[in-house]
């Protein structure tokens, strides 16, 4: 019988939340099985609600403040206490350069700055905090951690001494960076950037290539941003004597190549998993489970990249938990997902719709979809097995 239920899944950007996409799953669940035993385990990435969870989880608190937006305009946003006596504060940048923050007519990657990510770090240094971890995805951004730098203080000058105005587009005129201005409590703060590995700077499969046509980079802006974060990269690494490859190394391309800007001032840039989930006991929670239901938006060839659908299989396999994946879309290559731990996976559409429709409807599609599959499964429970197909002999069938 199935009645303990893990249910472990991401947001649905600009949709679901990590927390409204476990309710809405919980909901479809209790429909199919009403005496579940369910335990909600909404899973952050780094991405939207970072913040929030690790604040949540860790009987920390939000502190909220007005910050730099990504197209430069002031928004309010906030970062996380955690509750260890206050010193570990988690930042969480797409609280301040998150995709969803820029307007649609306005997403030019070349443009938007990470300005209010180095606003926020430097409102949590004044907290005290001795421990900063930045959460890097759903950026909207693509100018290197440039803007974060120049918050902190550092100063990026053209070649006539001029400082450069926000976004990816201007790196390419780079000539100097001076650091001399740097929040000097930055050497005495461990910074640690929970990224995603696969995401480099440079490169074939560096950042702007990727990510810069969802942000809304056209063909020529992708190259344009790709020679301006190699540029970035070049001048980081001479300038500020970098001993780390910032060009290729693991997590350097995070969040519009923040990765690699963080990286430059000493930050560690590590598997956000690790970083993430030491709060919330996921394993012995997923072991407890009869069946794993986890979640995205987009299952893909990109998921099993480190996405949290990967992950959660990954470890539920450790366990031998079956794993139920729901998407709002299934996209190319998704069935490597099998190859993660996946045992089933699903959209969560019921028929084709609009996207503002599927976005705007997206907690009543999941829970229905959660539904639809739990009772599949159960009626699967159900049916006879005969022991000619356990033994791998099949009688011949009768249907003509």
């Amino acid at each position: 019988m199935l009645n303990r239920f893990a249910v472990a899944p991401s947001g649905f950007k600009e949709s679901l939340s990590a927390q409204s996409a476990a309710e809405a799953i919980a909901e479809g669940v209790l429909r199919a099985v009403p005496d579940a035993e369910i335990d909600l385990i909404p899973l952050v990435d780094g991405g939207e609600g970072t913040a929030q969870a690790l604040a949540t989880s860790s009987g920390g608190r939000l502190v909220r403040l007005r910050a730099t937006g990504p197209t430069g305009e002031p928004i309010g946003s906030h970062f996380a206490l955690l509750g260890d006596r206050e010193e570990t504060a988690v930042v969480e940048m797409a609280a301040v350069a998150g995709l969803s923050l820029v307007p649609r007519d306005l997403r030019d990657p070349g443009a938007t700055t990470t300005y209010g990510v180095g606003e926020l770090i430097r409102a949590a240094l004044d907290t005290g905090a001795r421990r900063i971890l930045v959460g890097c995805g759903d950026s909207g951004t693509s100018d290197g951690g440039a803007g974060a730098l120049q918050a902190l203080g550092a100063r990026l000058l053209d070649a006539d001494g001029r400082e450069l105005p926000p976004g990816g587009r201007e790196l390419s005129r780079l000539a100097r960076v001076d650091a001399a201005g740097l929040d000097p409590r930055l050497a005495a703060t461990e910074i640690r950037v929970a990224c995603n590995p696969f995401n480099v700077l440079c490169g074939e499969r560096g950042v702007a290539r990727v990510f810069g046509p969802q942000k809304g980079a056209t063909p020529a802006q992708v190259e344009q941003l790709a020679a301006g974060l190699e540029h970035w990269a070049t001048v980081l690494t001479r300038d500020l004597d970098v001993r780390a490859d910032l060009f290729h190394g693991s997590g350097t391309g995070a969040s519009g190549g923040l990765g690699a800007g963080l990286a430059a001032l000493g930050a560690q840039l590590l598997p956000r998993f690790d970083v993430l989930l030491d709060h919330l006991d996921l394993d012995a929670r997923l072991a407890r489970a009869d069946l794993v239901i986890t979640a995205e938006g987009a299952l893909d060839h990109q998921t099993p990249r480190g996405k949290v659908p990967a992950e959660v299989a990954r470890r539920a396999k450790l366990y031998g938990r079956e794993v139920l994946a729901l998407a709002g879309t299934i996209g190319e290559g998704a069935h490597q997902v099998r190859a993660v731990g996946v045992d089933a996976y699903s959209s969560i559409l019921p028929a084709p719709v609009g996207l503002t429709e599927a976005l705007g409807r997206g907690g009543e599609f999941l829970a229905d979809a959660t539904e639809r599959a739990l009772r599949m499964i159960l009626i699967g429970t159900r049916l006879p097995v005969h022991a000619e197909a356990v033994s791998g002999t099949q009688r011949p069938s009768s249907v003509r």
